[in-house]
């Protein structure tokens, strides 16, 4: 079997999945890029890479249309460029295509209702409904979206995006955190761009709630973007320089390490955040999650109580409590970032999503359709969670 993955370009997130495929495939894997990485990513230190089996479409359009065309398997992400030879693939009767997606809806399913959106909609996927052709849903809410415009009916599967995953000794991520505290003051992470979705305000109003009602912390935001600047003055104004520290945009590495460093991760992102990979790097570094319900990730990595807590998106009141309850309980929240280690090492990791993805694809062009898909984690059934609808 040999492998194609489309999409607009190659980055730290995708990289082990790639890596993964290329094992599982025998090296019968191509990467085909179609667009060059935004400058706003390179500031935040993402690195322009090229790895052996990545293929540029600019660069070489006839080789990447006859490998696109031509592949057992391919796997079609975010790649307008591409649309044409994707849609072009879909006529042929023997050819496995899987759709990689986010939410169409993130800013409500009432706009299920347009016209022109359910044509461009019936084009690209509804006109499919019979052929080789899967969804994979980076998302717990991308296959609710689907659902509305009777697309891929019987064939949505979980999916999402696999960041590095680290293995660590057994108590070396307890030993990084208990060095690092500051004469025992939990730690605490919030990571992003400034945009409005992820609601960095929400952190600023967390540390000055926090520190009136003489909770001890720190707060690392690993994040910057247009409203840092205001951000830091507000910090000064309410007297919380000595409680956070803004590291301002920085490289992914940095980042991690800041987790690794952490007790809590705080995940403020509502469903304009179609994954958020930061959940998994969090899980991964050990640290108690505390996210909102609303973000693509959290209803395939979390369970509430268990490997982290989750409160309802844009309740603010949760928030508070969940948080405040973790730095008043250690114990838990010690717990909590042990499950969350097993969640992402045993199951949400690129190597086993390549090799779960892979196994799907032989059982369908062997004839067998879904019938040996997982039970669970990558490239099982997706339920169709509904998502949140906000009056």
């Amino acid at each position: 079997m040999n492998a194609v993955f489309v999409s607009n370009y190659i980055n730290h997130h995708q990289i082990p999945f790639c890596e993964a495929m290329e094992e599982v495939t025998g090296r019968n894997f191509l990467f085909i890029q179609t667009e060059q990485m935004e400058k706003e990513r390179l500031r935040m230190g993402w690195k322009e890479e090229t790895p052996s089996y990545v293929i540029k479409l600019w660069e070489e359009p006839e080789r990447a249309r006859k490998a696109i065309l031509s592949c057992d398997v391919l796997l079609a992400g975010w790649a307008p460029e591409a649309e044409s030879l994707v849609g072009e693939r879909l006529l042929a009767p023997d050819k496995v295509t899987f759709r990689i997606s986010e939410r169409i809806y993130k800013d409500g399913q009432w706009k299920a209702v347009s016209p022109r959106g359910l044509v461009s909609k019936y084009r690209q996927y509804t006109r499919y409904a019979k052929k080789p052709y899967y969804l994979l849903c980076a998302g717990g809410y991308v296959a609710s979206d689907f659902q509305l415009i009777h697309a891929f009916p019987g064939k949505k599967l979980r999916w999402g995006y696999f960041p590095p995953c680290r293995h660590y000794a057994p108590g070396e991520l307890r030993k990084i955190k208990d060095e690092a505290r500051k004469d025992g003051v939990p730690e605490l992470v919030w990571a992003g761009r400034f945009v409005e979705f992820k609601h960095p305000e929400m952190m600023l109003r967390l540390a000055g709630d926090l520190k009136k009602r003489g909770e001890c912390f720190h707060l690392t935001v690993a994040g910057g973007g247009d409203g840092e600047e205001a951000f830091r003055r507000a910090l000064q104004e309410q007297d919380l320089t000595q409680q956070v520290t803004v590291l301002g945009l920085t490289s992914p590495d940095r980042v991690r390490s800041a987790m690794e460093r952490a007790d809590l991760f705080v995940f403020t992102s509502d469903a304009g955040e179609g994954w958020g990979a930061v959940v998994n790097e969090a899980m991964n570094s050990g640290c108690a999650v505390i996210a909102g319900n609303e973000a693509g990730a959290v209803p395939f990595l979390l369970r509430n109580g268990e490997n982290g807590i989750v409160y309802e998106s844009r309740r603010y009141d949760q928030l508070l409590a969940a948080v405040t309850g973790l730095l008043r309980d250690p114990g838990r929240a010690a717990a909590l970032g042990e499950r969350a280690v097993e969640t992402i090492t045993d199951l949400w990791n690129a190597d086993h999503a390549a090799r779960a993805l892979c196994g799907v694809a032989e059982g369908i062009l062997a004839g067998e359709g879904l019938a040996g898909a997982p039970k669970e984690g990558p490239a099982s059934a997706d339920p169709g969670a509904k998502p949140f609808v906000r009056c």
